[in-house]
């Protein structure tokens, strides 16, 4: 038996495809208020967006007799052929966005076309009565209680400072990619965002700070009927994760694997591992090269050469971050002074035509372009699916360190131990009857270190020490939400942590055992692992970062110790000659006198 679903049903169906959380409520209401010619949206969100959301706007409006069409699944006013969808310019074209939020949340419209308001309201999908408001020219979109009557999907919210986290990021990439509109972003009664529709500078400077601008580049090139412009870091420039970065194709936010690789390979031999590009650019395509209909949520774009795109990407940013001849042709002209016309460009079409392309790589990999710049070859890479030992490449170091845990070392006499010198400014010698203990004095340092600050961590005895400069760290919406989160934990570790205004934390006080930390290497170290904490708790992270926060505070290898104090290190070991450092390293070598006879052939 078939059964037709009814309205109610295939919402709901069609809300689980673009309607999945509150940031992508905000995303679509937002995209409609652009598509309306807004120049001021305004976005206000409480618990998270799962409680309100309302997004207000200076559009065209919605007419009365338009009002219950909004409602209506697969109403647009976008498209009206099947061949438009073959040149969409628009961010909301489908249709089915108001419909389905109104299936799963209790939404009202308040809209004004031009004369009079009008408002009309939508319980879980059930129309009510079209009513006289108040209201200026534009639209105001309010949704509440958000999965109200789906608790399947409810459940499986994230926390609100997540959600929240989730919705400023979509907000700051809405500031980065519309600047020339105002925007007002406000959680919980307080702005977090505002943007004045001044440009992308000042856009950028509005989510990112000020500071931002002296560590990036401004480019704008035409390659082949392909526009790229926007901002990239510069090549000493990094981030931890990938939050930073910000690809919009003919105005919209994408994520795209083929524009991702050719920026990551141009980055390739200036970037450390784990650390990646920021750039906030703009990638504008003939848009019958384009296919946007391709994703659920529009998050990603199909092109018709992966090729033409990954090479015109990868030769403007290797260019620039090389700083060879072509450079000057792609920095954005208000940052150089005048140049003679630059000779034609090919078209799109030429250039597909013409270029040839090297295709001997693996399949499965972005061929490398070999025709853009003469001065440097394209960068090499190569992608394959790492295998189980790759993913746990600990597990050789795990199995190691199980063997030595099991081959204990007595433990000594501290008192009895004699001091003879030491070897290269890192090696420790103490004498032991006929032993002989080459100490580490990195390792046995950073290991004492660690203790202290677990044991002191585990009677919740941690000594917080003021610093006399608060330190504020500059983060995203998704960093923030996860370190806000978290201030319980860091405030357990010795860390006074708290908001700063917008998105940023101000860390005021540290644990008094690690006064002069590097504070920005260890707060980045932890978001680099941010994305991955899914599988790992909190705490566990930042106890294996407090291990190489301790690292870095031990004495290092290399600086001379006085006698003194190299009797206070061996005193403070308290004689356990099996100890490792928090890495798994030895602290401390035995050496027999009879092995150093052998060495010398004095017995066989």
């Amino acid at each position: 038996m078939i059964n037709v679903l009814t309205p109610d049903v295939y919402n709901r169906i069609a809300a689980g495809e673009v309607v999945d959380r509150p940031y992508s409520v905000v995303k679509e209401l937002v995209e409609n208020a652009i598509d309306a010619g807004a120049t001021e949206i305004s976005v206000e969100i409480e618990g998270g967006g799962k409680r309100r959301i309302t997004v207000t706007d200076n559009g065209c409006g919605i007419s009365k007799e338009d009002l219950p069409l909004a409602f209506r699944p697969h109403a647009t006013s976008k498209l009206s052929t099947a061949e438009d969808l073959f040149t969409v310019m628009t961010l909301g074209f489908r249709g089915e966005a108001i419909a389905s939020i109104a299936s799963v949340s209790e939404m009202e419209i308040v809209s004004n076309a031009g004369g009079e308001a009008f408002a009309l309201a939508c319980k879980g999908g059930e129309l009510g009565e079209i009513r006289a408001a108040a209201g200026a020219k534009g639209t105001r979109v309010t949704v509440e209680n958000l999965f109200y009557n789906t608790p399947a999907r409810l459940k499986f919210m994230k926390s609100d400072a997540q959600e929240e986290g989730d919705v400023g990021n979509m907000m700051a990439r809405f500031l980065l990619s519309r600047p020339e509109v105002a925007f007002t972003y406000t959680v919980n009664g307080k702005v977090k965002y505002r943007s004045f529709g001044d440009g992308l500078k000042a856009a950028l400077v509005a989510v990112y700070g000020a500071g931002i601008l002296s560590d990036c580049i401004e480019i704008s090139a035409d390659k082949h009927g392909i526009k790229l412009a926007g901002f990239i870091g510069n090549r000493n420039f990094s981030k931890p994760n990938r939050s930073y970065q910000s690809l919009f194709v003919n105005g919209r936010y994408i994520v795209n694997q083929t524009v991702s690789a050719a920026i990551s390979n141009a980055y390739a031999a200036y970037l450390m591992k784990r650390q990646y590009p920021f750039y906030v650019l703009f990638l504008d395509v003939p848009p019958e090269i384009v296919d946007v209909n391709v994703h659920p949520n529009k998050a990603d774009v199909r092109f018709a050469d992966n090729q033409i795109i990954y090479g015109s990407v990868y030769s403007v940013v290797s260019s620039v971050l090389d700083g060879n001849s072509r450079a000057l042709e792609y920095v954005a002209p208000q940052s150089l002074p005048k140049q003679p016309p630059a000779a034609p460009q090919m078209t799109y079409a030429e250039a597909k035509k013409e270029l040839q392309f090297d295709v001997s790589p693996l399949a499965g990999r972005t061929p490398a372009p070999r025709f853009f710049e003469q001065e440097r070859e394209p960068l090499k890479f190569e992608v394959h699916a790492p295998t189980a030992a790759e993913i746990d490449y600990f597990e050789e170091n795990k199995k190691f360190l199980l063997e030595q845990a099991q081959a204990k070392q007595e433990r000594v006499d501290v008192k009895s131990l004699e001091y003879k010198g030491e070897l290269f400014r890192t090696y420790l010698i103490y004498e032991y009857g006929d032993c002989a203990y080459i100490l580490d004095q990195h390792a046995a340092h950073e290991r004492l270190i660690y203790d202290r600050l677990r044991e002191k961590t585990e009677q919740r005895a941690i000594v917080s020490q003021p610093m006399l400069m608060p330190y504020i760290l500059e983060v995203n919406a998704a960093e923030y939400a996860f370190l806000e989160k978290n201030f319980g934990v860091l405030h357990e570790l010795g860390f006074e942590a708290g908001a700063f205004g917008g998105t940023s934390i101000k860390v005021s006080a540290v644990p008094a055992d690690l006064m002069g930390l590097d504070l920005k290497a260890f707060f980045g170290e932890i978001l680099g692992s941010m994305e991955s904490l899914r599988a790992i708790k909190l705490p566990d992270l930042l106890k294996d970062k407090l291990a190489s926060a301790a690292c870095k505070a031990a004495v290092k290898g290399g600086e001379k110790l006085t006698d003194e104090e190299a009797r206070s290190l061996i005193e403070r070991t308290e004689g356990d000659m099996g100890l490792k450092c928090p890495h798994g390293r030895p602290v401390a070598v035995k050496v027999k006198k009879s092995e150093m006879e052998k060495l010398f052939k004095r017995i066989v």
